[in-house]
Protein backbone atom coordinates (compact mmCIF):
# COMPACT_ATOMS: atom_id res chain seq x y z
CA UNK A 1 0.00 0.00 0.00
CA UNK A 2 1.50 3.41 -0.79
CA UNK A 3 2.23 5.72 2.04
CA UNK A 4 0.06 8.74 2.31
CA UNK A 5 2.91 11.17 1.56
CA UNK A 6 2.89 9.20 -1.91
CA UNK A 7 6.42 8.18 -1.71
CA UNK A 8 8.73 5.40 0.22
CA UNK A 9 12.16 6.81 0.97
CA UNK A 10 14.82 3.84 0.25
CA UNK A 11 18.36 3.82 1.00
CA UNK A 12 21.02 1.68 -1.02
CA UNK A 13 24.78 1.63 -0.79
CA UNK A 14 27.47 3.14 -2.86
CA UNK A 15 30.27 0.57 -4.47
CA UNK A 16 32.52 2.85 -1.78
CA UNK A 17 29.80 2.39 1.24
CA UNK A 18 28.65 5.79 1.91
CA UNK A 19 24.82 5.50 2.39
CA UNK A 20 22.67 6.70 -0.11
CA UNK A 21 19.22 7.75 -0.75
CA UNK A 22 16.02 7.70 -2.92
CA UNK A 23 12.58 8.52 -3.03
CA UNK A 24 10.44 5.18 -4.48
CA UNK A 25 6.72 6.43 -5.74
CA UNK A 26 4.40 4.35 -7.07
CA UNK A 27 6.43 0.81 -6.61
CA UNK A 28 3.68 -1.95 -8.18
CA UNK A 29 2.97 0.01 -11.11
CA UNK A 30 4.20 -1.56 -14.28
CA UNK A 31 5.87 -0.14 -17.30
CA UNK A 32 8.86 1.62 -18.31
CA UNK A 33 10.12 3.06 -14.56
CA UNK A 34 11.49 6.66 -14.90
CA UNK A 35 14.42 7.78 -12.83
CA UNK A 36 14.63 12.07 -12.30
CA UNK A 37 17.99 13.05 -11.44
CA UNK A 38 18.43 16.94 -9.68
CA UNK A 39 20.82 19.81 -10.54
CA UNK A 40 23.99 20.28 -8.87
CA UNK A 41 23.31 21.42 -5.70
CA UNK A 42 19.40 20.22 -5.93
CA UNK A 43 17.91 16.79 -4.25
CA UNK A 44 15.01 14.36 -5.35
CA UNK A 45 12.24 16.96 -3.67
CA UNK A 46 12.70 19.10 -6.38
CA UNK A 47 10.64 16.25 -7.96
CA UNK A 48 8.13 15.57 -5.97
CA UNK A 49 5.19 17.21 -7.76
CA UNK A 50 6.46 15.90 -11.07
CA UNK A 51 6.60 11.81 -9.98
CA UNK A 52 3.02 12.35 -7.86
CA UNK A 53 1.89 12.83 -11.36
CA UNK A 54 3.71 10.76 -13.10
CA UNK A 55 3.20 7.45 -10.63
CA UNK A 56 -0.52 8.45 -10.70
CA UNK A 57 -1.23 9.09 -14.17
CA UNK A 58 -4.91 7.99 -15.08
CA UNK A 59 -3.20 6.75 -18.54
CA UNK A 60 0.18 5.05 -17.59
CA UNK A 61 0.87 4.94 -13.67
CA UNK A 62 4.64 4.42 -13.02
CA UNK A 63 6.86 3.83 -10.75
CA UNK A 64 9.75 6.24 -10.55
CA UNK A 65 12.71 7.07 -8.84
CA UNK A 66 14.05 10.50 -7.26
CA UNK A 67 17.45 10.34 -6.30
CA UNK A 68 19.61 12.54 -4.07
CA UNK A 69 23.60 12.08 -4.86
CA UNK A 70 26.31 11.97 -2.43
CA UNK A 71 26.26 14.95 -0.20
CA UNK A 72 22.93 16.01 -0.96
CA UNK A 73 19.04 15.55 0.75
CA UNK A 74 19.11 12.76 2.60
CA UNK A 75 22.22 11.00 1.22
CA UNK A 76 25.27 11.10 3.27
CA UNK A 77 28.13 13.23 2.69
CA UNK A 78 31.39 12.23 1.32
CA UNK A 79 34.31 12.84 3.23
CA UNK A 80 36.45 13.50 0.08
CA UNK A 81 34.93 16.84 -1.82
CA UNK A 82 37.13 15.19 -4.69
CA UNK A 83 34.61 12.46 -5.19
CA UNK A 84 31.56 15.03 -5.71
CA UNK A 85 31.71 14.08 -9.46
CA UNK A 86 29.86 13.45 -12.28
CA UNK A 87 31.57 10.11 -13.00
CA UNK A 88 31.10 9.21 -9.41
CA UNK A 89 27.54 10.24 -9.18
CA UNK A 90 26.91 8.25 -12.55
CA UNK A 91 28.27 4.92 -10.53
CA UNK A 92 26.09 5.43 -7.49
CA UNK A 93 22.92 5.87 -9.57
CA UNK A 94 23.88 2.64 -11.38
CA UNK A 95 24.16 0.95 -8.08
CA UNK A 96 20.75 2.56 -6.97
CA UNK A 97 19.27 0.89 -9.99
CA UNK A 98 20.89 -2.57 -9.78
CA UNK A 99 19.90 -2.60 -6.01
CA UNK A 100 16.48 -1.28 -6.93
CA UNK A 101 16.26 -4.20 -9.34
CA UNK A 102 15.60 -1.79 -12.66
CA UNK A 103 16.98 -2.69 -15.67
CA UNK A 104 15.51 0.13 -18.08
CA UNK A 105 14.27 3.36 -17.69
CA UNK A 106 13.08 6.50 -18.92
CA UNK A 107 15.43 9.39 -17.26
CA UNK A 108 14.90 13.14 -17.01
CA UNK A 109 17.72 14.84 -15.58
CA UNK A 110 17.82 18.44 -14.89
CA UNK A 111 21.06 20.25 -15.55
CA UNK A 112 23.61 18.32 -13.49
CA UNK A 113 21.17 15.53 -13.73
CA UNK A 114 21.97 15.70 -17.50
CA UNK A 115 25.48 15.40 -17.09
CA UNK A 116 25.20 12.41 -15.52
CA UNK A 117 22.61 10.81 -17.99
CA UNK A 118 25.13 11.85 -20.53
CA UNK A 119 27.79 9.58 -19.33
CA UNK A 120 25.96 7.38 -18.83
CA UNK A 121 25.11 6.85 -22.32
CA UNK A 122 28.76 6.42 -22.68
CA UNK A 123 28.95 3.50 -20.14
CA UNK A 124 25.50 2.38 -19.96
CA UNK A 125 23.22 2.87 -22.98
CA UNK A 126 21.30 -0.28 -22.42
CA UNK A 127 19.79 1.39 -19.25
CA UNK A 128 18.28 4.19 -21.03
CA UNK A 129 14.65 3.36 -23.05
CA UNK A 130 13.60 7.46 -23.14
CA UNK A 131 15.75 10.86 -21.88
CA UNK A 132 14.50 14.20 -20.82
CA UNK A 133 17.53 16.91 -20.85
CA UNK A 134 15.78 19.65 -18.35
CA UNK A 135 17.60 22.56 -19.70
CA UNK A 136 21.16 21.26 -20.24
CA UNK A 137 23.14 20.10 -23.10
CA UNK A 138 26.71 18.97 -24.38
CA UNK A 139 27.87 22.96 -24.46
CA UNK A 140 27.77 24.50 -20.96
CA UNK A 141 28.01 28.32 -21.42
CA UNK A 142 30.93 29.44 -19.24
CA UNK A 143 29.15 32.95 -17.91
CA UNK A 144 25.54 30.66 -16.54
CA UNK A 145 27.78 28.73 -14.76
CA UNK A 146 29.88 31.55 -13.57
CA UNK A 147 26.69 32.96 -12.43
CA UNK A 148 25.53 29.92 -10.50
CA UNK A 149 28.80 30.03 -8.73
CA UNK A 150 28.69 33.42 -7.84
CA UNK A 151 25.51 33.05 -6.15
CA UNK A 152 26.46 29.75 -4.53
CA UNK A 153 29.43 30.95 -3.10
CA UNK A 154 27.29 34.30 -1.67
CA UNK A 155 24.11 32.66 -0.76
CA UNK A 156 22.42 34.82 2.00
CA UNK A 157 21.48 32.53 5.07
CA UNK A 158 17.97 33.11 5.52
CA UNK A 159 16.24 33.24 9.06
CA UNK A 160 12.94 31.39 7.72
CA UNK A 161 11.45 29.98 4.69
CA UNK A 162 9.45 33.66 4.18
CA UNK A 163 12.67 34.80 3.88
CA UNK A 164 13.86 32.20 1.87
CA UNK A 165 11.44 32.44 -0.43
CA UNK A 166 12.22 36.86 -0.79
CA UNK A 167 15.38 35.64 -1.02
CA UNK A 168 14.70 33.38 -4.30
CA UNK A 169 12.59 35.57 -5.81
CA UNK A 170 14.85 38.41 -5.64
CA UNK A 171 17.69 36.63 -7.58
CA UNK A 172 15.99 34.05 -10.09
CA UNK A 173 12.68 36.74 -10.33
CA UNK A 174 13.86 38.09 -13.31
CA UNK A 175 14.23 35.14 -15.35
CA UNK A 176 11.47 33.15 -14.19
CA UNK A 177 8.13 35.71 -14.86
CA UNK A 178 5.58 32.90 -14.60
CA UNK A 179 6.55 31.54 -11.54
CA UNK A 180 3.61 32.09 -9.34
CA UNK A 181 3.98 32.33 -5.63
CA UNK A 182 2.93 28.78 -4.76
CA UNK A 183 5.87 27.37 -7.35
CA UNK A 184 8.38 29.88 -5.13
CA UNK A 185 6.90 27.93 -2.24
CA UNK A 186 7.50 25.02 -3.43
CA UNK A 187 11.09 25.74 -5.44
CA UNK A 188 12.46 27.05 -2.11
CA UNK A 189 11.17 24.54 0.51
CA UNK A 190 12.90 21.72 -2.09
CA UNK A 191 16.41 23.64 -1.40
CA UNK A 192 16.65 23.97 2.28
CA UNK A 193 15.98 21.89 5.38
CA UNK A 194 15.44 22.77 8.71
CA UNK A 195 17.73 21.62 11.70
CA UNK A 196 18.25 22.57 15.36
CA UNK A 197 15.46 25.15 14.61
CA UNK A 198 17.09 26.69 11.42
CA UNK A 199 17.61 26.67 7.97
CA UNK A 200 20.50 25.52 5.80
CA UNK A 201 20.71 24.50 2.22
CA UNK A 202 20.25 21.21 1.50
CA UNK A 203 23.56 19.90 0.59
CA UNK A 204 27.27 19.72 1.81
CA UNK A 205 29.32 22.91 1.17
CA UNK A 206 32.22 21.24 0.25
CA UNK A 207 30.20 20.25 -2.86
CA UNK A 208 31.66 24.16 -4.06
CA UNK A 209 35.43 23.07 -3.99
CA UNK A 210 34.94 21.39 -7.23
CA UNK A 211 33.03 24.40 -8.70
CA UNK A 212 35.54 26.65 -7.48
CA UNK A 213 38.38 24.88 -9.22
CA UNK A 214 36.53 25.23 -12.66
CA UNK A 215 38.75 27.62 -15.16
CA UNK A 216 35.96 29.90 -16.32
CA UNK A 217 38.89 31.89 -18.37
CA UNK A 218 39.05 29.06 -20.83
CA UNK A 219 36.29 27.85 -22.89
CA UNK A 220 34.71 24.77 -20.99
CA UNK A 221 34.65 21.11 -22.98
CA UNK A 222 32.10 20.73 -25.06
CA UNK A 223 30.45 16.38 -24.47
CA UNK A 224 29.04 15.96 -27.94
CA UNK A 225 30.85 12.50 -28.14
CA UNK A 226 28.24 11.90 -25.41
CA UNK A 227 25.37 13.65 -26.48
CA UNK A 228 25.60 11.44 -29.44
CA UNK A 229 25.50 8.37 -28.02
CA UNK A 230 22.02 8.91 -27.12
CA UNK A 231 21.32 9.34 -30.79
CA UNK A 232 19.39 5.65 -30.93
CA UNK A 233 17.28 7.04 -28.03
CA UNK A 234 14.20 8.98 -27.90
CA UNK A 235 14.99 12.33 -26.42
CA UNK A 236 13.01 15.50 -25.52
CA UNK A 237 15.29 18.93 -24.81
CA UNK A 238 13.58 21.26 -22.54
CA UNK A 239 15.08 24.00 -22.72
CA UNK A 240 13.79 27.37 -20.44
CA UNK A 241 13.16 30.78 -22.32
CA UNK A 242 15.40 32.67 -20.32
CA UNK A 243 18.20 30.07 -19.68
CA UNK A 244 21.97 31.30 -18.95
CA UNK A 245 23.48 27.62 -18.97
CA UNK A 246 21.86 25.90 -22.43
CA UNK A 247 21.75 28.92 -25.47
CA UNK A 248 19.41 28.60 -28.69
CA UNK A 249 22.48 28.01 -30.34
CA UNK A 250 23.26 24.90 -28.47
CA UNK A 251 19.60 23.70 -28.50
CA UNK A 252 19.55 23.84 -32.62
CA UNK A 253 23.02 21.82 -32.60
CA UNK A 254 21.63 19.36 -30.25
CA UNK A 255 18.46 18.65 -33.10
CA UNK A 256 20.86 18.71 -36.20
CA UNK A 257 22.56 16.26 -34.67
CA UNK A 258 20.11 13.80 -33.14
CA UNK A 259 17.56 14.65 -36.27
CA UNK A 260 14.79 12.85 -34.30
CA UNK A 261 14.95 14.99 -30.92
CA UNK A 262 11.97 16.51 -29.80
CA UNK A 263 12.15 20.20 -27.67
CA UNK A 264 10.05 22.20 -25.81
CA UNK A 265 10.97 25.83 -24.85
CA UNK A 266 9.31 27.14 -21.98
CA UNK A 267 8.04 30.65 -21.54
CA UNK A 268 9.32 32.81 -18.65
CA UNK A 269 11.39 30.52 -17.19
CA UNK A 270 15.10 30.01 -16.86
CA UNK A 271 17.71 27.80 -15.95
CA UNK A 272 15.72 25.22 -14.60
CA UNK A 273 12.41 24.95 -15.79
CA UNK A 274 10.28 23.89 -13.10
CA UNK A 275 9.13 20.42 -14.67
CA UNK A 276 5.53 20.13 -12.62
CA UNK A 277 4.27 23.35 -13.97
CA UNK A 278 1.65 24.17 -17.01
CA UNK A 279 1.43 21.49 -19.63
CA UNK A 280 5.41 20.21 -19.03
CA UNK A 281 3.84 17.20 -16.91
CA UNK A 282 1.19 16.01 -19.67
CA UNK A 283 3.44 16.38 -22.48
CA UNK A 284 6.83 14.35 -20.77
CA UNK A 285 4.39 11.62 -19.62
CA UNK A 286 3.37 11.38 -23.44
CA UNK A 287 6.61 11.78 -24.67
CA UNK A 288 7.59 8.78 -22.45
CA UNK A 289 4.49 6.57 -23.68
CA UNK A 290 5.58 7.34 -27.01
CA UNK A 291 9.33 5.93 -26.55
CA UNK A 292 7.73 2.93 -24.59
CA UNK A 293 5.52 2.05 -27.73
CA UNK A 294 8.50 2.58 -29.86
CA UNK A 295 10.98 0.28 -28.13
Amino acid sequence: MMPERGFRDVFYSAQDGLKLHARLYGEANPGLPVVCLPGLTRNARDFHALAEKLSTDATTPRKVIAFDYRGRGLSDNDPDWRRYDVTVEAADIVSGLAAFGVEHAAFIGTSRGGLIIMALAGARPTLMKAVVLNDIGPVVEGDGLAQIRAYLQRAPKPGTMAEAVKIQKAIHGEAFPALDDEDWWRFTEALYREEKGRLRADFDPKLLKPLKAIDLDTPLPALWPLFEGLKATPVLAIRGENSRLLSSRTLEEMAARHPTMQQIVVAGQGHAPLLETGALPKEIAAFIRRAEKSA
